[in-house]
């Protein structure tokens, strides 16, 4: 059984999320992981989602109810304020 994961990002041509994807998400075992992409400057209806699971920064790896923060991106407050 694959676990599922959520990538939440702030932009998709955001250059930190880019590079995160590229040496994180990429490099998982197809599988044992599946990733949902969730672009929250697209898709604002799921920051309150993001929030509910811990995602304070993006780029974030969410699996298993646990929020992996890649390198401190962006603050979810400033994707909120533009919701």
């Amino acid at each position: 059984m694959k676990s599922k994961g959520i990538f939440y990002m702030g932009r998709g041509d955001c250059g930190v999320c880019i590079q995160a994807d590229r040496a994180i998400v990429q490099a998982l075992d197809r599988d044992r992981y599946e990733v949902e992409y969730v672009d929250l400057t697209d898709r604002p209806e799921c920051v309150a989602e993001a929030v509910a699971a811990g995602v304070k920064t993006v780029p974030a790896l969410v699996f298993d109810g646990q929020v992996f923060h890649i390198n401190f991106g962006a603050e979810l407050s400033a994707l909120e304020l533009a919701s």
